[in-house]
Protein backbone atom coordinates (compact mmCIF):
# COMPACT_ATOMS: atom_id res chain seq x y z
CA UNK A 1 0.00 0.00 0.00
CA UNK A 2 1.46 3.35 -1.08
CA UNK A 3 1.04 6.33 1.23
CA UNK A 4 0.30 9.73 -0.27
CA UNK A 5 2.67 12.01 1.62
CA UNK A 6 1.67 15.66 1.77
CA UNK A 7 2.64 16.56 5.34
CA UNK A 8 5.72 15.36 7.22
CA UNK A 9 6.28 15.61 10.96
CA UNK A 10 9.85 15.96 12.26
CA UNK A 11 10.95 14.68 15.67
CA UNK A 12 14.51 15.18 16.91
CA UNK A 13 16.75 13.81 19.64
CA UNK A 14 18.20 17.08 20.93
CA UNK A 15 19.73 20.29 19.67
CA UNK A 16 23.27 19.10 19.02
CA UNK A 17 25.13 20.46 16.01
CA UNK A 18 24.60 17.23 14.07
CA UNK A 19 20.85 17.21 14.77
CA UNK A 20 20.44 20.88 13.86
CA UNK A 21 22.31 20.40 10.59
CA UNK A 22 20.31 17.27 9.71
CA UNK A 23 16.93 18.86 10.49
CA UNK A 24 17.73 21.99 8.48
CA UNK A 25 18.75 19.90 5.47
CA UNK A 26 15.54 17.90 5.77
CA UNK A 27 13.45 21.07 5.99
CA UNK A 28 15.06 22.60 2.91
CA UNK A 29 14.57 19.40 0.91
CA UNK A 30 10.99 18.75 2.02
CA UNK A 31 10.02 22.37 1.31
CA UNK A 32 11.47 22.10 -2.19
CA UNK A 33 9.28 19.05 -2.75
CA UNK A 34 6.19 21.06 -1.88
CA UNK A 35 5.31 19.15 1.28
CA UNK A 36 4.11 20.78 4.48
CA UNK A 37 6.19 20.31 7.64
CA UNK A 38 4.94 19.89 11.20
CA UNK A 39 7.55 20.39 13.92
CA UNK A 40 7.55 18.44 17.17
CA UNK A 41 8.34 20.37 20.34
CA UNK A 42 11.65 18.48 20.50
CA UNK A 43 12.81 20.62 17.52
CA UNK A 44 11.84 23.93 19.10
CA UNK A 45 14.39 26.63 18.34
CA UNK A 46 16.02 24.84 15.40
CA UNK A 47 13.89 26.51 12.72
CA UNK A 48 13.00 30.20 13.09
CA UNK A 49 9.35 31.26 12.98
CA UNK A 50 8.13 27.66 13.01
CA UNK A 51 5.07 26.39 14.86
CA UNK A 52 5.77 23.55 17.26
CA UNK A 53 3.14 21.02 18.34
CA UNK A 54 2.90 18.18 20.80
CA UNK A 55 3.25 14.56 19.67
CA UNK A 56 -0.49 13.87 19.36
CA UNK A 57 -1.07 16.91 17.15
CA UNK A 58 1.93 16.01 15.03
CA UNK A 59 0.50 12.54 14.47
CA UNK A 60 -2.92 13.92 13.63
CA UNK A 61 -1.60 16.32 11.01
CA UNK A 62 1.16 14.25 9.38
CA UNK A 63 1.23 11.50 6.76
CA UNK A 64 4.77 10.49 7.78
CA UNK A 65 6.91 11.08 10.88
CA UNK A 66 10.68 11.39 10.51
CA UNK A 67 12.70 10.74 13.66
CA UNK A 68 16.22 12.19 13.79
CA UNK A 69 18.38 10.52 16.43
CA UNK A 70 19.35 7.07 17.64
CA UNK A 71 17.42 3.95 18.58
CA UNK A 72 16.52 5.43 21.99
CA UNK A 73 14.90 8.47 20.38
CA UNK A 74 13.12 6.20 17.94
CA UNK A 75 11.76 3.93 20.70
CA UNK A 76 10.34 6.93 22.55
CA UNK A 77 8.75 8.26 19.37
CA UNK A 78 7.19 4.91 18.47
CA UNK A 79 5.53 4.57 21.88
CA UNK A 80 4.11 8.09 21.69
CA UNK A 81 2.78 7.56 18.15
CA UNK A 82 1.57 3.96 18.50
CA UNK A 83 -2.11 4.88 18.87
CA UNK A 84 -2.17 7.19 15.84
CA UNK A 85 -1.49 4.87 12.88
CA UNK A 86 1.24 7.03 11.37
CA UNK A 87 4.22 5.51 9.49
CA UNK A 88 7.67 6.34 10.87
CA UNK A 89 11.07 6.80 9.22
CA UNK A 90 14.35 6.95 11.15
CA UNK A 91 17.49 8.99 10.42
CA UNK A 92 20.43 7.57 12.38
CA UNK A 93 22.45 10.00 14.48
CA UNK A 94 23.08 7.46 17.22
CA UNK A 95 25.57 4.63 17.50
CA UNK A 96 24.22 1.15 16.75
CA UNK A 97 21.05 1.96 14.82
CA UNK A 98 19.05 -1.24 14.40
CA UNK A 99 15.84 0.79 14.09
CA UNK A 100 17.03 4.02 12.47
CA UNK A 101 18.53 2.63 9.30
CA UNK A 102 19.13 5.72 7.12
CA UNK A 103 22.34 7.71 7.46
CA UNK A 104 22.32 11.53 7.15
CA UNK A 105 24.60 11.20 4.12
CA UNK A 106 22.03 9.14 2.20
CA UNK A 107 18.79 10.55 3.62
CA UNK A 108 17.89 13.01 0.84
CA UNK A 109 18.31 10.39 -1.86
CA UNK A 110 16.21 7.88 0.07
CA UNK A 111 13.59 10.48 1.01
CA UNK A 112 13.24 11.49 -2.63
CA UNK A 113 12.51 7.86 -3.53
CA UNK A 114 10.10 7.50 -0.61
CA UNK A 115 8.13 10.58 -1.71
CA UNK A 116 7.85 8.93 -5.13
CA UNK A 117 6.37 5.80 -3.51
CA UNK A 118 9.51 3.68 -3.62
CA UNK A 119 9.93 2.19 -0.15
CA UNK A 120 9.32 -0.81 2.09
CA UNK A 121 6.40 -0.51 4.52
CA UNK A 122 7.01 -2.94 7.37
CA UNK A 123 4.38 -3.73 10.02
CA UNK A 124 5.63 -4.47 13.54
CA UNK A 125 3.88 -4.86 16.87
CA UNK A 126 4.38 -3.47 20.36
CA UNK A 127 3.75 -4.90 23.80
CA UNK A 128 1.36 -3.45 26.34
CA UNK A 129 1.97 -4.20 30.00
CA UNK A 130 0.27 -3.50 33.29
CA UNK A 131 1.24 -3.99 36.90
CA UNK A 132 -1.48 -5.28 39.22
CA UNK A 133 -1.34 -5.04 43.02
CA UNK A 134 -4.15 -6.58 45.07
CA UNK A 135 -6.34 -6.70 41.98
CA UNK A 136 -5.81 -3.03 41.08
CA UNK A 137 -3.85 -1.77 38.07
CA UNK A 138 -1.20 0.59 39.46
CA UNK A 139 0.93 1.11 36.35
CA UNK A 140 0.74 0.48 32.62
CA UNK A 141 2.89 1.26 29.60
CA UNK A 142 3.78 0.16 26.07
CA UNK A 143 7.10 -1.20 24.81
CA UNK A 144 8.44 -1.60 21.29
CA UNK A 145 11.53 -3.59 22.30
CA UNK A 146 10.86 -5.26 25.62
CA UNK A 147 9.35 -5.38 29.06
CA UNK A 148 11.99 -6.33 31.62
CA UNK A 149 11.52 -7.47 35.21
CA UNK A 150 14.84 -7.14 37.01
CA UNK A 151 16.62 -6.64 40.29
CA UNK A 152 17.47 -3.22 41.68
CA UNK A 153 20.04 -4.42 44.23
CA UNK A 154 23.59 -5.37 43.32
CA UNK A 155 24.47 -9.08 43.56
CA UNK A 156 20.94 -10.13 44.50
CA UNK A 157 18.34 -12.29 42.81
CA UNK A 158 14.58 -12.03 42.63
CA UNK A 159 12.12 -14.90 42.76
CA UNK A 160 9.09 -15.07 40.50
CA UNK A 161 6.67 -17.35 38.71
CA UNK A 162 5.90 -17.16 35.00
CA UNK A 163 2.60 -18.07 33.34
CA UNK A 164 1.66 -18.13 29.64
CA UNK A 165 -2.07 -17.99 28.88
CA UNK A 166 -2.73 -18.77 32.56
CA UNK A 167 -0.68 -21.97 32.36
CA UNK A 168 2.21 -22.28 34.80
CA UNK A 169 5.60 -22.27 33.03
CA UNK A 170 8.17 -22.18 35.82
CA UNK A 171 9.42 -20.74 39.06
CA UNK A 172 12.87 -19.24 38.99
CA UNK A 173 15.45 -17.27 40.88
CA UNK A 174 17.45 -14.99 38.63
CA UNK A 175 18.47 -11.41 37.95
CA UNK A 176 15.23 -11.01 36.04
CA UNK A 177 13.29 -11.76 32.88
CA UNK A 178 13.09 -10.14 29.42
CA UNK A 179 9.81 -10.34 27.49
CA UNK A 180 10.67 -9.17 24.00
CA UNK A 181 9.14 -8.46 20.62
CA UNK A 182 11.01 -9.61 17.49
CA UNK A 183 12.17 -5.99 17.17
CA UNK A 184 13.67 -6.18 20.66
CA UNK A 185 15.36 -9.52 20.06
CA UNK A 186 18.51 -7.62 19.00
CA UNK A 187 18.53 -5.63 22.27
CA UNK A 188 18.55 -6.75 25.93
CA UNK A 189 17.16 -10.17 25.00
CA UNK A 190 20.17 -10.84 22.77
CA UNK A 191 22.70 -9.81 25.41
CA UNK A 192 20.90 -12.11 27.86
CA UNK A 193 21.40 -15.09 25.57
CA UNK A 194 18.14 -14.99 23.63
CA UNK A 195 17.68 -15.89 19.95
CA UNK A 196 17.40 -13.46 17.07
CA UNK A 197 13.85 -13.32 15.73
CA UNK A 198 13.16 -11.92 12.29
CA UNK A 199 11.50 -8.55 12.81
CA UNK A 200 8.26 -9.57 11.06
CA UNK A 201 7.68 -12.80 13.00
CA UNK A 202 4.41 -13.08 14.90
CA UNK A 203 6.13 -14.20 18.09
CA UNK A 204 7.51 -13.10 21.45
CA UNK A 205 10.54 -14.38 23.32
CA UNK A 206 10.93 -14.86 27.08
CA UNK A 207 14.57 -14.73 28.19
CA UNK A 208 15.81 -15.29 31.76
CA UNK A 209 18.60 -12.99 32.96
CA UNK A 210 21.42 -14.89 34.70
CA UNK A 211 19.16 -17.68 36.05
CA UNK A 212 20.24 -19.58 39.15
CA UNK A 213 19.34 -22.82 37.40
CA UNK A 214 21.23 -23.00 34.12
CA UNK A 215 18.56 -25.19 32.51
CA UNK A 216 16.23 -22.17 32.37
CA UNK A 217 16.41 -21.30 28.68
CA UNK A 218 14.81 -18.73 26.35
CA UNK A 219 11.30 -19.58 25.23
CA UNK A 220 9.65 -18.42 21.98
CA UNK A 221 5.85 -18.17 22.09
CA UNK A 222 3.01 -16.95 19.89
CA UNK A 223 2.61 -13.17 19.96
CA UNK A 224 -1.07 -13.50 20.87
CA UNK A 225 -0.13 -15.07 24.19
CA UNK A 226 -0.59 -13.43 27.58
CA UNK A 227 2.50 -13.53 29.78
CA UNK A 228 2.12 -13.09 33.52
CA UNK A 229 5.00 -12.69 35.96
CA UNK A 230 4.21 -12.92 39.68
CA UNK A 231 6.85 -11.52 42.02
CA UNK A 232 7.76 -13.93 44.83
CA UNK A 233 7.41 -13.23 48.54
CA UNK A 234 11.16 -12.99 49.18
CA UNK A 235 12.04 -9.67 50.79
CA UNK A 236 15.77 -9.99 50.19
CA UNK A 237 15.81 -7.76 47.14
CA UNK A 238 13.76 -5.10 45.35
CA UNK A 239 12.41 -5.64 41.84
CA UNK A 240 11.56 -3.22 39.09
CA UNK A 241 9.82 -3.42 35.73
CA UNK A 242 11.11 -1.32 32.85
CA UNK A 243 9.65 -0.55 29.42
CA UNK A 244 12.18 -0.25 26.58
CA UNK A 245 14.74 0.60 29.27
CA UNK A 246 13.36 4.15 29.38
CA UNK A 247 10.58 4.13 31.95
CA UNK A 248 10.56 2.13 35.17
CA UNK A 249 8.25 1.16 38.02
CA UNK A 250 9.07 -0.52 41.34
CA UNK A 251 7.23 -3.76 42.10
CA UNK A 252 6.65 -5.58 45.36
CA UNK A 253 6.12 -9.23 46.39
CA UNK A 254 2.76 -10.45 45.11
CA UNK A 255 2.59 -7.94 42.25
CA UNK A 256 1.62 -9.26 38.82
CA UNK A 257 3.14 -8.00 35.59
CA UNK A 258 0.85 -8.86 32.68
CA UNK A 259 2.22 -8.48 29.14
CA UNK A 260 0.27 -8.80 25.89
CA UNK A 261 0.55 -7.80 22.27
CA UNK A 262 -0.78 -4.31 21.67
CA UNK A 263 -3.72 -4.12 19.28
CA UNK A 264 -2.36 -1.15 17.30
CA UNK A 265 0.64 -1.86 15.06
CA UNK A 266 3.48 0.39 13.97
CA UNK A 267 4.43 0.87 10.32
CA UNK A 268 8.13 1.46 9.71
CA UNK A 269 9.20 3.01 6.42
CA UNK A 270 12.48 1.74 4.98
CA UNK A 271 14.36 2.57 1.77
CA UNK A 272 13.49 0.40 -1.22
CA UNK A 273 16.92 -1.25 -0.85
CA UNK A 274 16.23 -2.28 2.77
CA UNK A 275 17.73 -5.67 3.70
CA UNK A 276 17.23 -6.91 7.27
CA UNK A 277 20.06 -9.44 7.02
CA UNK A 278 22.46 -6.79 5.74
CA UNK A 279 21.70 -4.76 8.88
CA UNK A 280 22.42 -7.81 11.06
CA UNK A 281 25.70 -8.40 9.24
CA UNK A 282 26.75 -4.78 9.65
CA UNK A 283 25.67 -4.27 13.27
CA UNK A 284 26.77 -7.67 14.59
CA UNK A 285 29.95 -7.82 12.49
CA UNK A 286 29.10 -11.13 10.85
CA UNK A 287 31.32 -12.55 8.11
CA UNK A 288 34.29 -10.38 9.09
CA UNK A 289 37.70 -11.72 8.26
CA UNK A 290 40.06 -11.74 11.24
Amino acid sequence: MTIKIKTIGIIAKDKSEAVIDTVKRLVDFISQKGCKIVFDKSTEGIINDADYVDRANLAGQSDLAIVVGGDGTFLSAVRSLADHNIPILGINLGRLGFLVDISPDDMLQHLDQILQGQYVNECRFLLEAQVERDGTIISQADAFNDVVVHIRDVARMIEFETYVNDQFVNYQRSDGLVISTPTGSTAYALSSGGPLLHATLDAMVIVPICPHTLTNRPLVINSNSKVEVVIGESKQSTAQVTFDGQTAFDVKPGDKIIVKKKKENIHLIHPASYDYYEILRAKLHWSEQL
